[in-house]
């Protein structure tokens, strides 16, 4: 596995992982809000990020991370390679070249929340509303001094 720097031209392919990620990861967000989040984030969150990929040996995209101001704003990984060590190259990578250090996530992914805490991050925080207004609850890590 490799880590680059995403390009406009990857954002077709992340978004299709970000998709089929968001399906198998977020079962509580309704079908309205994946298709209203899907161009937004194709047509502005992509550009407001930081935006780095990881790749296979076959140079294919296999999950992304993007990271503004210290805050992991996105990190998705094809579902099917869930669990192999993808997340966490990507985000220690993050947290040494992209001063990531505060995530927030939705409080419904018990799975992410996990993922963070294990790498060393601890919640210091909670909101009722998502970044949008909706009523999904985030909750705010942070990477712990250890």
């Amino acid at each position: 596995m490799k880590i680059d720097n995403a390009a406009k031209a990857d954002y077709l392919v992340l978004i299709e992982i970000w998709e089929k990620s968001v399906r198998a990861t977020h079962d509580f967000l309704p079908e309205e809000n994946i298709k209203a989040l899907k161009p937004l984030i194709l047509e502005h969150y992509f550009d407001s990020v930081d935006l780095r990929v990881t790749k296979n040996d076959n140079n294919d995209i296999v999950g992304f991370i993007g990271v503004a101001e210290g805050n992991i704003e996105m990190l998705f990984i094809c579902p099917e390679l869930r669990n192999c060590g993808i997340g966490a190259l990507l985000l220690k990578n993050a947290i040494k070249h992209q001063s990531a250090i505060k995530v927030d996530v939705n409080e419904q992914n018990p799975e992410a929340i996990g993922f963070y805490k294990h790498l060393g991050f601890k919640v210091f925080a909670r909101s009722e509303l998502d970044g949008q207004g909706n009523a999904f609850p985030l909750l705010h890590m942070a990477l712990s001094k250890r």
